[in-house]
């Protein structure tokens, strides 16, 4: 996910999408826990998705001001 494609993105569009994102971190973290995740990059990735997310989501609000 690229912050190009995000600022692109409404306000409640991110908002969703960091929900879903974060409901994907929740799952992998318990795959880990279990021993079922092979890459584990991938935990890596969502939580870069998710900082990303916060930033873009940051920098429309204070835009708005």
């Amino acid at each position: 996910m690229k912050a190009r494609e995000l600022r692109e993105l409404s306000e409640e569009e991110l908002e969703s999408k960091k929900a879903e994102i974060k409901d994907q971190l929740f799952k992998l973290k318990f795959q880990h826990e279990l021993g079922q995740l092979d890459n584990t990059m991938k935990l890596k990735n969502i939580k870069k998705d998710i900082a990303r997310l916060k930033t873009v989501l940051r920098e429309k609000r204070e835009g708005k001001k």
